[in-house]
């Protein structure tokens, strides 16, 4: 992994990490009678990847100071990841989550309760800016802006100090339709966001909704006219699309997957690939490649984040 000397750390993340309660059985909710412990979160899966591929990652955010807050600065903080700019409030709570157990393939039911959480009551005053812009690289998803009127300018002040600071910026779409007022509000925000971006990674269905395109070709246009730099739109077994200012268009295929378990967190595994390629100096393609096998792997796993790779593991793989 290539690094530099002049930042330090590689990548930062703002945003709401809940622990994950996981069905022990098969079947809806409420006839499960035991539940698997595990991390939740698109930027906290985001930044786990990272980690483990030998980055220097830095979390900031909000939690209680509950058991739960506990477990997940433990479960974080065991990955390497920097949690100083972390704050635990007594007065506040910790976010989680219910995941139903899927054996077909399907996407799980999944049950939040994050409503009030301390995540929820960040606003730009949690960001501190000298260490936002100590580093290379922000990582951005649409989770983080659609938990609370709050959050969203937080969101679009981190984006803005990356960018003045000359920083590169990826944004993940990852929609949560119910924690929007309405589709529009939610299409035109994240589209807002995506602007701010250089890298842009959309998911081909969620890339129908934000610009009423149903080709891959068309989505990745709409969010180059916008100025972004590259767009990767996933395309799930298919594999992935992308559209660069430097390196042009093409498509990377899956990888083979003989049994998906659970489809959560897979974006957020293709994220990781793409990034950590793209910041060690590989050629799109390539990080592309790198994305599409990582979300391969997570897709065949219960929890969010257990497929995600190690270096030796990356290494081994070729990639």
């Amino acid at each position: 992994m290539t690094s530099t000397t002049h930042h330090a750390f590689d990548v930062a993340l703002f945003g709401e990490a809940m622990m994950l309660l996981v069905a022990d059985r098969p079947g809806p909710l409420e006839d499960a009678t035991g539940f698997l412990k595990r991390t939740a979160g698109a930027e906290t899966n985001v930044a786990i990847g990272l980690a483990r591929l030998g980055f220097k990652v830095g979390w900031a955010s909000r939690l209680g100071s509950d058991s739960m807050a506990r477990y997940l600065l433990a479960a974080m903080r065991g990955e390497g990841i920097d949690c100083s700019h972390v704050v635990c409030d007594a007065a506040q709570t910790t976010g989680f989550q219910f995941k139903e157990r899927v054996t077909d393939g399907r996407d799980p039911l999944v049950e939040s309760h994050r409503k009030g959480s301390a995540a929820s009551r960040m606003s730009p005053a949690d960001i501190d800016e000298p260490w936002l812009r100590s580093a290379r690289h922000l990582h951005a998803t649409g989770v983080f802006p659609a938990i609370s009127a709050t959050t969203l300018p937080t969101a679009i002040r981190t984006m803005e100090i990356a960018r003045e600071a000359g920083r590169t910026v990826s944004f993940d779409t990852n929609l949560r339709p119910g924690l929007w007022g309405s589709t529009d509000l939610m299409r035109s925000t994240i589209n807002a966001l995506a602007a701010r971006a250089d890298w842009v990674l959309p998911g081909i269905e969620e890339g129908e909704i934000l610009t009423g395109e149903t080709q891959p070709e068309r989505v990745a246009a709409f969010y180059r006219a916008q100025g972004a730099k590259l767009v990767v739109v996933k395309l799930g077994a298919d594999g992935a699309y992308y559209d660069s200012d430097t390196q042009g268009t093409g498509r990377v295929p899956g990888y083979p997957v003989e049994k998906v378990i659970d489809t959560v967190g897979a974006g957020d595994g293709f994220a990781a690939g793409v990034i950590s390629a793209l910041l060690e100096g590989k050629s799109v393609p390539e990080a592309v490649r790198r994305g599409a096998w990582i979300g391969a792997r997570a897709v065949q796993v219960l929890g969010d984040t257990e497929g995600l790779p190690t270096r030796a593991q990356l290494d081994e793989a070729g990639l």
